[in-house]
C-alpha cells in the first residue's frame, strides 16, 4: 500500500473523486428503503460494485485517459477496501486475503453484467444473484435496479470525458434513475 501512495498517479485525484462520488450514490436511502437492497456489509458492498462498474464501463472504451482513469478509479475502490478493512479491526494478516475476495467479487460482478448488459432478463438474474444471494429479492427491485443501471449508463454516457478526466461526475438521484 505504501508503494502505491508514493507512486502518485496522473489520474490518482479524478480517480478518487469518482470513486467518491460512486460511493456517496451507492449510499442513496433509495437503494435500501425502497428498493429494498440489503442494508448490510455485503449490500452496501453491492450497491458501490454496480456503480463503479458503470464508471469502469462508461471509461474504459474511450481513448486515453479512459482506460488509465478507468484502473485508477478501480485502485482508489481496492485502496479505500483495505483502508476500511484495517479501521473495523481486520488483522493484517486477513486484509489482503478479505480484499482479494472482494476484488474477485467485483471482476465476476463486472463480467456477469458485461455478459448481459442488452438482455433486461438476464441481467435482473444476474443483479437479483448478487444483491439478494439466494433470498428472494423485494418484488421488482432487481428490475428497478436494472433500469437504475441503464438510465445511469446513459447519464454517464452524455458526461465528456475530459469532464470526468477532472473528477466531475453526476449521478442521478436513484428515485429517478429507476423509473
Amino acid at each position: 500500500m505504501a508503494g502505491f501512495l508514493r507512486r502518485r498517479g496522473k489520474h490518482e485525484r479524478a480517480a478518487f473523486q469518482l470513486y467518491g462520488s460512486a460511493v456517496a450514490a451507492a449510499r442513496d436511502p433509495y437503494l435500501f428503503a425502497t428498493l429494498g437492497v440489503p442494508d448490510t456489509l455485503d449490500g452496501r458492498f453491492d450497491a458501490i460494485v454496480l456503480y463503479v462498474y458503470l464508471i469502469v464501463r462508461r471509461l474504459d472504451g474511450e481513448p486515453e485517459p479512459g482506460a488509465t482513469l478507468a484502473q485508477a478509479v478501480f485502485d482508489a475502490m481496492f485502496l479505500d477496501m483495505d483502508i476500511n478493512l484495517r479501521e473495523m479491526g481486520v488483522g493484517d494478516l486477513s486484509v489482503g486475503k478479505r480484499n482479494r475476495a472482494m476484488w474477485e467479487a467485483f471482476h465476476g460482478r463486472s463480467a456477469a453484467y458485461a455478459a448481459v448488459w442488452e438482455d433486461a432478463p438476464a441481467l435482473e438474474a444476474a443483479i437479483a444473484r448478487n444483491f439478494w444471494r439466494g433470498a428472494e429479492p423485494p418484488a421488482g427491485s432487481p428490475a428497478a435496479l436494472v433500469r437504475l443501471a441503464g438510465s445511469q449508463a446513459a447519464c454517464l454516457a452524455a458526461q465528456a470525458l475530459d469532464v470526468l478526466s477532472r473528477g466531475d461526475i453526476r449521478f442521478l438521484p436513484a428515485e429517478e434513475a429507476a423509473r
